[in-house]
């Protein structure tokens, strides 16, 4: 098939977003299909630009900054994004190209206009790869009431939901929400795990052993630090075993929270905490080989089911998990059922405490938690399973 794929995010960007849209379109073009992955870049001085990475045609289409600023202009560009991409494609030599499917991803809710149009010059079936149920989570974490602002955006996801054929939730938990939405459209729902393609071998700048924390059993969380991880549990779970000191806290990435934790873990001394910057992604694997565990962090008023991309690679990784997330998510019972490792749904620091005290005594007495991790991330999360899955429904 000669397939669309449209996002605002993609390598060289290093988030969740980017990796995981780099994987399936790498792993469209394996499978045989013709790919053109178009991205959003408002870092480009010129209305277009097209290059061929690992086979995948990409072609960055010059749009207003969405990015780093304030939450009004940033409203504003993302409206205005989706007809400067449509622009600046018709400018280029694919302006008339013509697709067997259009596939986009969101977050962002703002890029159904440009799937509109290319799917009717087509005349073909549109899917859409949803992992942020927007702005409902926003509610749910107090950032936004029910307003004005929530109606806009909500309209505005209901656009980008009436323009999909096909609409791959993440989790079984999430089709309560789309079945009561989408009473008025006629997409069909079906759930798409996440995915992540095996990562190359490669050696990672950080090293653990040449920090405070070598020779402790390592608890790392890789990834964004923001309002919606919830992370100020795991500062206080360090806190409450410093003195534990075979048990060490590596945290790497960047987010609108990250400065404000780093100053948390000195204000409160916390000789078990390191932190580093964001890290290449293809880094991670040299990292998690350092590492014994991965944490894991969601805010506790999230009312909607999440699997974070960072659960994926721990479980890549063979590293069991110690997760705090809200209760009733579904990888609750992903984490109880498949034995790989330890959940918090009540936000205590003590049951914290005492799962990772378990968990470490577990890996030091008989690790036998990698087998798992590793079985359960070939069943259900390869890139092979989403492009089958996202095939199968543009063909229908």
């Amino acid at each position: 098939m000669r397939l669309v794929l449209i996002a605002d995010v993609y390598p060289p960007l290093r988030s969740s977003g980017a990796v995981q849209l780099r994987d399936l379109s790498i792993e469209f073009v394996r499978q045989g299909h013709e790919v053109t992955m178009m991205v959003a870049a408002p870092e480009l001085h010129i209305p277009y630009k097209i290059e061929v990475l690992n086979g995948v045609q990409v072609v960055r289409l010059k749009t207003p900054k969405t990015k780093d600023i304030d939450y009004i202009r940033r409203t504003l560009g993302e409206v205005l994004m989706p007809f400067f991409m449509l622009r600046n494609l018709r400018r280029s030599p694919l302006g008339n190209q013509r697709w067997d499917g259009v596939v986009w991803y969101s977050p962002t809710i703002f890029l159904g206009p440009i799937v509109s149009a290319l799917k009717k010059s087509s005349n073909c079936k549109s899917y859409l790869i949803i992992r942020d149920i927007f702005p409902e989570w926003a509610v749910d974490m107090g950032l936004m009431g029910r307003g004005l602002p929530y109606r806009f955006f909500k309209e505005i996801a209901h656009y980008q939901y009436s323009v999909a054929d096909v609409i791959g939730i993440q989790t079984q938990g999430n089709r309560a929400y789309f079945t009561d939405c989408l009473e008025r459209f006629s997409a069909d729902i079906e759930v798409l795990q996440n995915w992540l393609a095996d990562a190359p071998a490669q050696a990672c700048s950080i090293s653990v052993n040449n920090t405070p924390l070598s020779g402790r059993k390592i608890f790392v969380y890789a990834g964004n630090m923001g309002i919606a991880q919830g992370m100020g549990i795991l500062l206080a779970l360090a806190e409450r075993l410093k003195e534990r000191s075979d048990i060490g806290f590596l945290f790497v990435g960047r987010g609108s929270d990250a400065q404000r934790l780093r100053q948390d873990a000195t204000d409160r001394r916390l000789d078990n905490v390191i932190f580093f910057d964001e890290i290449d992604p293809d880094e991670i694997s040299g990292l998690y080989a350092q590492c014994h565990a991965g944490l894991v962090a969601l805010d506790p008023r999230h009312k909607t089911h999440n699997i974070p991309g960072k659960f994926l690679s721990y479980m890549q990784a063979g590293l069991p998990v110690l997760a705090s997330i809200n209760p009733g998510n579904d990888l609750v019972h992903l984490i109880e059922s498949e034995r790989v490792g330890y959940c918090c749904t009540d936000s205590s620091v003590e049951n914290m405490a005492h799962h990772a005290l378990m968990l470490a005594d577990e890996i030091s007495r008989e690790n036998t938690y990698a087998a798992r991790c590793k079985s359960l991330f070939s069943k259900l999360f390869s890139p092979q399973t989403a492009v089958d899955k996202i095939v199968k429904a543009l063909q229908g």
